[in-house]
């Protein structure tokens, strides 16, 4: 399914309340992929993306649309934050380590649809050699019952799911894990699968219940069907088409001089972060992969220092800026009305576990975000993330109190409810009114 941008934004409203101009940059940007893949390709090899710079406080949704819309086209995704990188020379991470975790997570993403795949032909394996261990158990108990009689009384019981919670005692195969070659490169290797062509994988016994079983022999056996090397260059092929990393916190890297101190370390990862934005290769575990057609995402607050303050080189990499605004308290009533995975239904459904039926009447939802906006305007802006703090101020009693070991509770949140748990706050802010 090929979406139009104006399709893209439409999803992304689901979740995401207003920054429409953020919501039309990544639309068309991921529009343009589709595009670009139905050109020749000596036209699509000369078509880069078009980079994305997203400027707004904390708490707006910058890292939300990156995210819901890698997760709309199953798109290889990762977010990093540029504070976590040091130049090259420098003991921490490099900067070509996003590329390798970018390829990790596309390996995860295929091997997932690959065992998806061939899960209809590994599951009646995995349930034959769980009801091969049933059958012989089952012999040694009933020694003088015909064979034919205990497999039918298995199938049967098997069937109905009898044997589900039954413990039993499997081999399964050890798996490997992968050794860092060097602390903080990224780079590992697997001893395991190195050797797996010249000795057999080792078996460990393990305990678990038939239906735990079921699933580790399916896994099993389904990898036994997989390719590693289709895997391998599907996934570096899907992280070089349609790969997206956001990298969050550039502001925290932007330099105002260009002396000495900390803002040399700064520039120097800029310099390092520019060639992986322009384009070059990068060698993984898994094999080479380009990097000039992933698209990149950077973010950040920008309070201190300016777009402007990034490398002259950098800038000229992302070419798209958009600026997020400040929630209003119309938004907050919205954040917590109208996405699907809004946080008032988050709450209810997780209270609903220990039977308490939670309703957030209409003069509650306006009073709570009445109070995120002015606890934003007061003190240090954090957007969405203030309305966190307020819902679990006002619902801790609630959370801690309820046990499940009670009939159904109906409880309505109204507007007296809720200044009457965060009166400290709301004193506060009524105060702040008056002080010039």
């Amino acid at each position: 399914m090929h979406l139009t941008p104006q399709e893209i934004v439409n999803e992304l409203d689901r979740y995401i309340i207003g920054q429409h101009d953020a919501k039309r940059a990544v639309a068309v940007a991921l529009r343009n992929r589709y595009r670009r893949a139905q050109l020749d390709a000596k036209m699509r090899d000369d078509i880069t993306p078009k980079n994305i710079i997203m400027k707004g406080p904390t708490g707006v949704g910058k890292t939300e649309i990156a995210r819901r819309l890698a997760k709309l086209v199953k798109a290889p995704f990762i977010k990093v934050e540029a504070t976590k990188f040091t130049e090259v020379g420098y003991v921490g991470r490099d900067v070509e380590s996003m590329i390798r975790d970018l390829v990790e997570i596309a390996v995860r993403l295929v091997r997932d649809e690959k065992l998806e795949e061939v899960y209809s032909k590994a599951h009646p394996i995995a349930e034959k050699r769980v009801k091969e261990w049933l059958l012989q158990a089952k012999k040694k108990m009933n020694t003088e019952m015909a064979e034919e009689v205990i497999k039918k009384n298995i199938d049967d019981d098997f069937a109905k799911g009898k044997f589900d919670n039954q413990i039993i005692e499997l081999e399964l195969e050890a798996v490997s894990k992968p050794v860092e070659l060097m602390p903080g490169s990224g780079m590992s290797m697997d001893i395991g699968q190195m050797m797996g062509g010249l000795m057999k994988k080792p078996k460990k016994k393990r305990k678990m219940t038939v239906k735990q079983a079921i699933e580790a022999l399916t896994l099993e056996e389904s990898e036994k069907f997989i390719d590693n090397d289709t895997v391998s260059a599907e996934a570096i092929r899907r992280a070089e088409q349609d790969g997206i990393i956001f990298i969050d916190e550039i502001d925290k890297i932007a330099s105002k001089s260009h002396g000495s101190g900390p803002d040399v370390s700064r520039e120097g990862v800029q310099r390092d972060i520019l060639p992986i934005v322009e384009g070059s290769t990068v060698q993984t575990k898994h094999g080479a992969i380009k990097t000039d057609y992933i698209l990149f995402i950077a973010s950040g607050a920008f309070h201190i220092a300016d777009v402007n303050d990034l490398i002259p080189e950098l800038q000229g990499r992302f070419p798209i800026r958009v600026e997020l605004k400040s929630l209003s308290q119309e938004d907050f009533v919205k954040i917590l009305t109208v996405p699907e995975n809004a946080v008032t239904r988050q709450y209810a459904a997780l209270l609903k576990v220990d039977n308490i039926n939670l309703k957030f009447k209409a003069d509650a939802i306006e009073e709570m975000s009445r109070i995120a906006q002015s606890e934003n305007e007061s003190k240090e802006d954090i957007g969405a993330r203030r309305l966190h703090t307020i819902i679990e101020s006002l619902l801790e009693d609630i959370s801690f109190n309820a046990t499940g070991q009670h009939p159904m509770i109906d409880l309505e949140v109204n507007k007296k409810y809720v200044t009457d748990h965060l009166s400290k706050q709301v004193k506060w802010l009524d105060i702040k009114k008056h002080i010039l």
